[in-house]
């Protein structure tokens, strides 16, 4: 009962004007970001993070307007994969296999709307249990100290590079330069200026916030006035945007199916939507597929990983709200946001920011509801927005991104140090270096080390500490787990996909 006068409270945030406003913002600006191909949440998300600042919204405002952008891409993801056969983002990869055959089959509005209605039952499960799980890994986490809270951002390094970076090594080494960027300021335990070469406007280290933008928004911009990306893209056309029930009920086994595992994969720091919508659409393949028709234009073949990726994205915000530690690249980006916004996120958080939290969780569950509303009948509109060329929209990423990052410090510094990220990011991209261990290295890496200093200072400079109480050694289980499995996951995944598609 505790719980459900909370929520109410919480519904009491989330649906006034203003609020309401910013959820259906985010949630059509949302749809649109998820639906350009290969800018996905994590861009989408850091491209409005400088709005969120630049309009003053309250904390609570900033992460309403910020997570329903995230379910919004979620949920867009999956209109170019479809229609145009062009992953929205990694997500929405295995929505190809299935969603863009239904298309050239002349089932385009079918597919979509099958997708639209799973990811709301994704998205809905996710909620829930993010409802009632975040409480309760609330009271476990109240048991840890520092050296559990190491072995837990230990875990969010190892466990998040297997399934965002294909190559192990690459990620390491990324993970490790946004270590070494966390480094820049002052050392908070002895006060000695570190790696900031007398420039005062570093003391503080680098912006979170800046940092993400430049790594995200300004580097994608580079990448598409080197490539040219600025052609229309052309797809599969449809000839109409309503679809009977009848054609959809028959998927919603899968959508259950898909969700289950999904909440599961998203649940756990590192695993996510990519691996959410993976491990659906295998488990349903092999539950469902008894004729061969997955990879021809299976409806159960697009339910299944839209449940999935969607309840994996609501299952992310668990472990970041309870345990501070992202569950997901989009997390991580959230995660800056709130601590940005003077906000430790973490087992205190639902006693001391309820308003947020609830608010939050309100406002989720409200926009799942307008995802559902706005996705069916207004599909035409989103995929003309596919049409758009490149070269119109990224002025206007280029200009909110400038505005609201100046508006944080009012800082000319704070624009050089984003163009700075910016080529940074570029060059990453260049030789394939992923950029979400870097936020990570950066985001985290300054509470790793103090929470290690502060382990060993409690034990006397004895590195045994970090292994003798049962919490962290069943995180370094939990490590050890998901390394293997996301070893597996590598070596699986081509040959899933080139099964399926021969399917």
């Amino acid at each position: 009962m505790e719980t459900l006068g909370l929520l109410m409270d919480g519904f009491a945030v989330a649906l006034s004007w203003q609020n309401v406003l910013l959820a259906l913002v985010g949630c059509f600006i949302g749809t649109i970001v998820g639906a350009l191909p290969g800018l996905g949440p994590v861009n989408g998300v850091a491209i409005l993070i400088p709005l969120a600042f630049s309009l003053g919204l309250s904390p609570v405002s900033s992460m309403i307007l910020l997570s329903c952008v995230y379910y919004g891409c979620m949920y867009g993801g999956r209109i170019s994969s479809i229609m145009l056969n062009i992953p929205g983002d990694e997500p929405s990869i295995m929505t190809c296999i299935d969603g863009h055959p239904m298309a050239k089959q002349g089932k385009g509005p079918e597919a979509l709307a099958i997708s639209a209605v799973s990811s709301f039952i994704g998205s809905l499960i996710a909620t829930i249990g993010l409802i009632i799980f975040a409480p309760l890994l609330v009271q476990v986490a109240i048991q840890f100290g520092p050296a559990e809270y190491f072995a837990l951002f230990l875990m969010a390094f190892l466990t998040i590079g297997g399934v965002t970076g294909g190559n192990p090594g690459k990620t390491l080494l990324a993970a490790c330069v946004g270590l070494a960027i966390g480094t820049v300021g002052i050392d908070p335990m002895s006060g000695v200026p570190r790696f900031t070469f007398g420039i005062f406007s570093l003391y503080d280290g680098f912006n979170i916030i800046v940092a993400v933008v430049g790594l995200f928004a300004i580097s994608e911009v580079l990448v598409l006035i080197e490539t040219g990306s600025g052609s229309q893209f052309t797809g599969v056309r449809m000839n109409r945007t309503m679809v009977r029930m009848s054609e959809v009920t028959p998927t919603f086994g899968a959508a259950l199916r898909g969700s289950g595992i999904g909440f599961i994969a998203g649940i756990l720091p590192g695993a996510g939507a990519s691996l959410g919508s993976f491990l659906a659409y295998i488990l349903e393949k092999r539950v469902s597929d008894t004729n061969g028709t997955f990879g021809k234009g299976d409806p159960r073949g697009v339910a299944a990983p839209e449940a999935g990726n969607n309840s994996a994205a609501g299952g992310a915000l668990v472990p970041m709200l309870s345990l501070g530690v992202p569950g997901s690249g989009t997390t991580a980006i959230l995660l800056a946001m709130l601590i940005s916004l003077n906000i430790t996120p973490g087992p205190l958080l639902f006693r001391d920011q309820p308003d947020l939290v609830w608010g939050l969780i309100a406002a989720l569950l409200f926009a799942n509801f307008v995802l559902l509303v706005m996705n069916l009948p207004l599909v035409g509109v989103f995929t003309r927005m596919l049409t758009m060329p490149m070269w119109i929209l990224m002025p206007f990423v280029v200009m909110i991104s400038s505005i609201g990052v100046y508006s944080i410090n009012r800082s000319t510094f704070d624009l050089m140090v984003m163009v700075g990220f910016g080529v940074f990011g570029y060059l990453m991209r260049k030789i394939e270096l992923p950029l979400i261990p870097i936020v990570l290295g950066l985001l985290l890496g300054a509470d790793m080390e103090s929470y290690l200093r502060r382990a060993l200072q409690i034990s006397g400079g004895n590195p045994g500490v970090l292994f003798e109480s049962g919490i962290a050694i069943g995180i370094y289980a939990i490590c050890a787990l998901f390394l293997a499995l996301a070893v597996f996951v590598a070596v699986r995944k081509p040959k899933i996909g080139a099964e399926s598609y021969q399917a």
